[in-house]
């Protein structure tokens, strides 16, 4: 029994290959989505899944700057 698909999906936590690229968009071929790791993080981001928010700072030097001599 042949079975044809309408689409494919490929899912890396790496990259994608320019050549890779190519070959997943051949014409007169069903697409192949290429999800790679960058990719993968923003899905899940905006779907908030599997991730939890983390609020990170920053130092300002140069407001501690001004102590540094007293």
């Amino acid at each position: 029994m042949a079975v044809r698909a309408d689409k494919g999906i490929i899912i890396t936590a790496g990259w994608f290959t320019a050549e890779s690229r190519r070959e997943a968009t051949q014409d007169g071929v069903p697409p192949i989505e290429l999800i790679d790791g960058e990719k993968l993080v923003d899905m899940l981001e905006n779907l908030a899944l599997g991730l939890k928010p983390v609020t990170t700072y920053e130092i300002n030097h140069s407001f501690f700057a001004e102590f540094r001599g007293a």
